[in-house]
This record gives C-alpha cells, sequence and structure tokens, in this order.
C-alpha cells in the first residue's frame, strides 16, 4: 500500500481523436485526479502536437506514463491505481524495486517492447534481476519469457551480461530443469571464460536437454 506521506506520482496522457479506448482512459485518470490518487495530469491529442508522440517515440495509444512506468494500450481504473501504487512504492522505498520491475517488464515484455527492456537494463543494471526472476517463475507468461531471451541475447558479450555471470551461476543450480537450461544458455552469451566453472557441471546433469544446451554454451565460449 501506498504510505500516508507518499507524495502522488503526476501522469502524462497522449491519446488520439477517434482511438475507442482514449475516452475511457482518460475518464479514470480524471476520477484518480479527484480522488487525490494523481498530483497532476497532462493530457495531449497527438493529432494536434504530434511532435510529442515522436519525442517520446510513441506509436500507439492511449499512452499513458504514471511516474517512471510507460503503458500502452486500454487500462482499467483499477489497472491505473496499481500502477500508481508501484510508483510511490519505488519512490519510497529501494527493497521494492524489484518487485515493481517484474511486473513492468512482464508488461513490456508482452507487447512486445523489447527495445525499451533493453534501454531500461542498460541504463540501470540492477533491474537486470526483474529478468531472471521472470525466468526462473513458471507462472510467468510464454511471451513474456520468450523476451527476456530475446533481451539478453541484444546483450549477448556486453560487459553488462559479464557481470551477471555469477548470478546465473547460482540458477544453474535451480531444481527446475527449463531454469537450468536458460540460465546455462545465458552463460554461453555472456562469451566469458568466467562461466565456465557454472556450466561444466550441467554437462553432467539429469536433463537431456541441459546437457546438450551445456555442450552448447562452452562451444559458444570457444568461438
Amino acid at each position: 500500500m501506498t504510505q500516508a506521506n507518499s507524495t502522488p506520482p503526476s501522469a502524462l496522457l497522449l491519446i488520439a481523436t477517434g482511438c475507442q479506448h482514449c475516452p475511457s482512459v482518460l475518464q479514470s485518470l480524471s476520477e484518480l485526479i479527484k480522488e487525490g490518487k494523481l498530483a497532476s495530469l497532462e493530457v495531449v491529442n497527438i493529432v494536434s502536437a504530434p511532435e510529442r508522440a515522436q519525442a517520446l517515440n510513441v506509436r500507439s495509444v492511449p499512452w499513458v506514463k504514471i511516474g517512471e512506468f510507460e503503458l500502452v494500450g486500454m487500462k482499467s481504473k483499477s489497472e491505473l491505481q496499481q500502477w500508481i501504487d508501484k510508483s510511490s512504492q519505488s519512490a519510497d522505498a529501494s527493497s521494492d524495486k524489484a518487485l515493481d520491475m517484474v511486473d513492468y517488464f512482464e508488461e513490456l515484455l508482452s507487447n512486445g517492447e523489447l527495445d525499451k527492456v533493453q534501454q531500461l537494463v542498460e541504463s540501470k543494471p540492477q533491474t537486470m534481476q526483474g529478468l531472471f526472476d521472470i525466468m526462473q517463475n513458471d507462472q510467468s507468461s510464454l511471451s513474456a519469457r520468450l523476451g527476456v531471451a530475446a533481451v539478453i541475447e541484444s546483450l549477448a558479450g556486453s560487459h553488462l551480461l559479464i557481470q551477471q555471470v555469477d548470478t546465473l551461476g547460482n540458477y544453474c543450480k535451480d531444481k527446475n530443469p527449463r531454469v537450468r537450461n536458460d540460465a546455462c544458455y545465458y552463460l554461453g552469451l555472456s562469451h566469458h571464460n568466467s562461466a565456465r566453472r557454472y556450466i561444466e557441471p550441467l554437462l553432467k546433469d539429469d536433463n537431456a536437454e541441459v546437457r546438450e544446451t551445456a555442450e552448447d554454451a562452452l562451444a559458444e565460449l570457444q568461438g
């Protein structure tokens, strides 16, 4: 729950004339303003001000930014309230940050916004943990887990991924073979020799797919 002394976040809403869902999102945000859940609300019609959409790289509306969270598409009032709460929690306590990023990454990845996720982890490396939490969670959607794979593949050989070798190494001991398999694959993508000590034990894993992935990962390191 949002703490009583929290400052409500501000919101920016981009709409377009003729948009089917924009009026509903606008009404919900207006009600949240009246209820004191939002500090302010700016509404921009991108038909009249296309430069705002271009500056924010917005390709679809309704588009709303609540605090640091950017959301696309139809959102109910209760969903908007949830993101308001998450924004307030992130501002109040860094310990809440990881959970918030898991939810946010799920939202972005499910909508195919891989570039935005990559930009976030590159600018805030600590948020990488959110990707690993999605990887480990069997309740995460398949589209989100595939999105995680695509983002990490785009970071192959990067210093950012090399920094995560030890973290991924711990996932190689997970009881779930799917998690071990994914972690092993990502370690191969690090292209760093320090990953070898985590990959080699998986050559004797009980799961055949994990063993095969370990072989491929070692070949990736050698390559």
